[in-house]
């Protein structure tokens, strides 16, 4: 796997790339029919290497869906992190700011890994 040119993308774009799952199979599997979700695990991993995170965090097995994909130290990138956590703790039980999902319902399913 080689995404060297999706990380330097991202780095154009100040942050942030806008990119459809073919794209990315392009470079992580070229030789493969189809993704599959162990595929799409291993490509988040790869990708997270490099410092870059996805949104949805789960990525599609579709190759017609458009992913975003953040450097991890940018602000965007932090601001993710920091939502991700939230997640988290709203999954146990324990978000401090119960309203968050009540206000924003589709961060829940970008978020989840």
């Amino acid at each position: 796997m080689d995404f060297t040119v999706i990380a330097h993308a991202v780095e154009v774009d100040d942050g942030i790339k806008r990119l459809s799952m073919r794209f990315i199979k392009k470079y992580a599997a070229p030789e493969r029919q189809r993704l599959s979700a162990e595929l799409c695990e291993e490509i988040a991993k790869e990708l997270g290497k490099l410092g870059l995170i996805t949104l949805p965090q789960r990525l599609p097995t579709s190759e017609n869906a458009l992913v975003f994909v953040i450097k991890k130290d940018s602000a965007l990138g932090q601001t993710v992190a920091v939502a991700t956590a939230l997640a988290a703790l709203d999954r146990l039980g324990q978000n401090p700011l119960p309203w968050l999902f009540e206000n924003y319902p589709e961060v829940r399913t970008q978020l989840t890994p």
